[in-house]
C-alpha cells in the first residue's frame, strides 16, 4: 500500500464504526485534535463527538490523544475528555505515534491513528508502522498559510479516495 494512502478514509470522526474497527483488528485509537475533534483551536466538543468517544470507550477501545499543538492547548481538551495526551508530536515523526501506542500497552498493528491531515497524520502512521483512519477536516479553509498549502497538495488524494467510494 503506498506511503500516503490511508488504511480507511472516512468524513468524520463519528462516521467511524466499531465494524471499521474490528476489520482493521484495532483496539487503541490515536486521536488529533485539531480539525478531527474539534474546530482548529476550540476547546468545544460536539455532543456528537462527545457520545462517540464514549460509545467506543464503552466498547473497549483504548484512547489517547496525539497532536502536534502545544500542551498548553492540548492539556486542557485532553483533560476534559479524561485521556491522557501528547502535545507538540512532531507529527511526521513517527515518535509521538509509537509514545501513544506504548501508553495503551498495545501493539502498532493493533492501534489506528486518526487525523485530517495526510502530511502530517498519515504520514506520520505509515512511517511508524501505524494503521491510519484519515478524515476530512471539519473546517476546510484556514487563515494559516502552509496549512492552506498542504490542503490544496491534499485534493488530489482525496478526490482518487472519494472516487473509490472508500468513504462513508
Amino acid at each position: 500500500m503506498p506511503l500516503l494512502y490511508p488504511t480507511l478514509y472516512r468524513r468524520r470522526v463519528t462516521d467511524i464504526t466499531l465494524q471499521d474497527l474490528n476489520d482493521l483488528g484495532v483496539r487503541g485509537l490515536l486521536l488529533d485534535v485539531d480539525d478531527t475533534l474539534t474546530r482548529y483551536g476550540s476547546q468545544h466538543l460536539s455532543d456528537e463527538v462527545a457520545a462517540w468517544l464514549k460509545d467506543m470507550q464503552d466498547a473497549g477501545i483504548a484512547l489517547t490523544v496525539v497532536s502536534n499543538s502545544w500542551e498548553r492547548r492540548v492539556a486542557p481538551f485532553a483533560d476534559k475528555l479524561g485521556l491522557r495526551h501528547t502535545a507538540l508530536s512532531c507529527k511526521p515523526s513517527p515518535l509521538g505515534f509509537w509514545r501513544g501506542v506504548r501508553r495503551l500497552g498495545l501493539k502498532r498493528k493493533e492501534c489506528a491513528a486518526v487525523g485530517d491531515q495526510v502530511f502530517t497524520d498519515l504520514l506520520g502512521a505509515k512511517l511508524g508502522g501505524v494503521p491510519c483512519i484519515l478524515l476530512d477536516p471539519i473546517e476546510e479553509k484556514t487563515e494559516k498559510p502552509f496549512l492552506r498549502l498542504r490542503r490544496r497538495w491534499e485534493k488530489p488524494l482525496r478526490r482518487k479516495l472519494a472516487e473509490q467510494e472508500k468513504v462513508r
